[in-house]
């Protein structure tokens, strides 16, 4: 996924609110940038970090900027939301994710489950229902997922167990946009529920796949697959 021009470099000053962020840009001045990720960021939002914004295009957007990308220890990591289940998109398309191959139709959004929609759709031959999050907490050489209590999360987990029962292949994508990790493992200091019903979703059938991105302030690539454990 290319940004449509490279992202500007700013310093993080607060971001509050969830959704909004101060941000001072190399001339001085200040701008508030749409934030979006409705998680913690938990060590992705310290004042002071080299930020990354894109300019809205959306001409009916109230704010100028969104908030792409945080430097951590030297390291990129993505925190827009918007961009993870696009990312996967292309990565199944270009054949990327070789796990989610030889499918005849891709569609987004689609209504499944207790009034839920599935990120991704695969289907002929059979349906395939793909779920995606994005990771960004790094704990130790370790990408972990929740960064907060999720209860959504935990739903979503146990519609995609009752599409396997139902017959259906269901499939847990976690997008790590960082590039400092060596494996996936579910936060469960943060969220042991979320961490009980992932190892019940995987016991039941749910497949678990984990893919790690390159980023740059240009563009986010999907590029190779991790390592995970579910313990």
């Amino acid at each position: 996924m290319k940004f449509p021009v490279p992202l500007t470099e700013g310093r993080l000053i607060k971001r509050y609110k969830r959704f909004l962020a101060d941000v001072e840009l190399a001339d001085g001045s200040t701008v508030v940038a749409h934030c979006a990720n409705s998680g913690s960021m938990l060590g992705c939002k310290e004042p002071g970090s080299k930020v990354y914004l894109s300019p809205n295009q959306n001409p009916k957007a109230k704010l100028d900027w969104r908030w792409e990308m945080v430097e951590v220890e030297g390291t990129l990591v993505g925190i827009n939301t918007s961009h993870p289940n696009r990312l996967v998109e292309a990565a199944i398309a270009d054949g990327t994710i070789q796990e989610l191959q030889d499918y005849g139709s891709m569609r987004r959004e689609v209504k499944y489950g207790q009034n839920s929609r599935i990120d991704i759709l695969l289907e002929d031959p059979g349906l395939c229902y793909v779920e995606v999050k994005n990771v960004t907490l790094r704990v130790g050489v370790e990408a972990q997922f929740p960064d907060a209590v999720t209860t959504r999360g935990t739903k979503h987990l146990n519609e995609l167990s009752q599409m396997v029962s139902d017959g259906h292949r269901a499939v847990m994508v976690y997008l790590v946009q960082r590039g400092d990790c060596e494996l996936f493992r579910p936060a469960a200091d943060i969220d042991p529920i979320y961490a009980g019903a992932l190892k019940a979703a995987y016991a039941a059938g749910v497949e678990v796949l984990c893919y790690r991105c390159s980023l740059s302030p240009s563009a986010i690539e999907v590029v190779s697959a991790m390592n995970y454990s579910i313990e």
